[in-house]
């Protein structure tokens, strides 16, 4: 959202992202045959609202140990939380079931956002890493929430291409089993 207001010859653009405020000022050239002078005015601290505006609302998480985002609460939804490493399947607003999750690392990030399941493939193996992805549920590119046996092996000391790798294999089969194809994804930090 942006705010413009000209004062003489200066153009001051406000712009408020999420809690933090970004203000610039630039110059506009005046006619050389008159000369604008701007009244001097001290600029105003901005100061951020101290009401939850509707998007940091909507991303609010819901208080308890799988801190699960409030966005989660409607529908049919796979809710994945990187700084928690859960993976929660909730219908409704009721956790179904849940597990430990590692991602991607930083040169194949695991993406942030919403999706959907576009895909199950029970027994799929990675076409590119040529590894086996069991229980796999698709949500974005070639981007899965799957079984990693090297996960339970190795546990957080390694990382995917991008995927959700889940270490419990009866949590991601019981996950699997319930997810349905158009089911809601969203991956968060929080």
């Amino acid at each position: 959202m942006g705010i413009l207001r000209t004062l003489g010859a200066t153009t001051t653009a406000v712009v408020m992202l999420g809690v933090g405020v970004l203000t610039t000022t630039t110059a506009q050239a005046a006619p050389a045959a008159k000369t604008v002078v701007a009244p001097k005015v001290a600029p105003k601290a901005a100061v951020a609202p101290k009401v939850a505006t509707k998007a940091t609302a909507s991303s609010a998480v819901v208080p308890g140990r799988l801190r699960v985002d409030k966005r989660c609460m409607k529908g049919r939804i796979l809710c994945i939380n990187k700084k928690t490493r859960k993976v929660v399947f909730l219908v409704n607003g009721k956790v179904v079931a849940y597990g430990d999750a590692r991602f991607g690392g930083k040169r194949t990030p695991t993406r942030n956002g919403n999706f959907k399941v576009y895909r199950k493939s029970k027994n799929h193996v990675s076409s590119i890493y040529k590894s086996p992805m069991p229980y796999a549920m698709f949500f974005s590119g070639g981007q899965a929430v799957h079984y990693s046996s090297d996960f339970k092996a190795r546990g957080y000391n390694g990382s995917s291409h991008g995927c959700v790798n889940m270490r419990d294999k009866k949590k991601i089969a019981l996950i699997f089993s319930k997810v349905k194809i158009g089911d809601r994804v969203l991956v968060y930090s929080a």
